[in-house]
């Protein structure tokens, strides 16, 4: 039977999770350290660059600096996926918050607001010269009722906003802060899958 797995690089629990959601069979594949410490993926925002501009170049150099690492470490040569996810709030670029006092000044951003969650997905096949690469980017609408200043320090608190991109996991206790959303739910959790599936079967991967 032949091996059909992909490659995850990612760190991402919530992304392993829908992946094994949809089905799909996959091996992880990290990077030397935490995502941020390398060089070739730089998560920091750039001058002018837009939100949308903003997560699909971070997705994208994931995927390439994973293929190039599937080579000089003599892997076997499979498909690699790589994602990135990030707010949008008036035209900024909302990451993980640096720290709680940082998530704390997101949620009351958000509070009683409407915003945008982005997520690019990258997919790449390994070559000697150059990957072959397809991407899709998904962008949902995300509502927020207000929120008291209790529900913001009591959340942050349990410590489930300070991995999370906007400093709130939609899957998890936040769900109650979400009025209404217009879009991707497993696209703001952190990985479209159906925008995926299809992108997959672009490479003839059997999902």
């Amino acid at each position: 039977m032949p091996d059909t797995r992909i490659y995850l690089v990612s760190r991402s629990v919530r992304r392993r999770e829908l992946l094994n959601q949809a089905g799909i069979r996959f091996e992880l594949m990290l990077l030397r350290s935490a995502e941020r410490q390398d060089a070739e993926v730089d998560e920091s925002c750039l001058p002018g660059e837009t939100p949308e501009v903003y997560v699909q170049r971070v997705a994208r150099a994931k995927a390439i600096f994973g293929a190039n690492l599937l080579l000089q470490r003599h892997l076997p040569k499979r498909l690699l996926l790589a994602a990135d996810t990030t707010l949008d709030l008036d035209g900024e670029v909302i990451g993980k918050p640096k720290d709680s006092a940082d998530a704390i000044a997101i949620l009351r951003r958000l509070s009683g607001r409407s915003h945008r969650v982005l997520t690019a997905v990258v997919a790449a096949m390994p070559h000697d010269i150059e990957p072959r690469v397809k991407s899709c980017l998904s962008v949902s609408d995300v509502t927020f009722r207000a929120l008291t200043e209790d529900e913001i320090q009591r959340y942050v608190q349990s410590g489930e906003s300070l991995d999370k991109a906007g400093a709130y996991g939609i899957q998890g206790r936040a769900a109650t802060f979400v009025e209404s959303i217009h879009g991707s739910y497993t696209g703001i959790v952190g990985l479209p899958l159906c925008e995926t599936v299809l992108m997959l079967r672009e490479f003839g991967q059997a999902v």
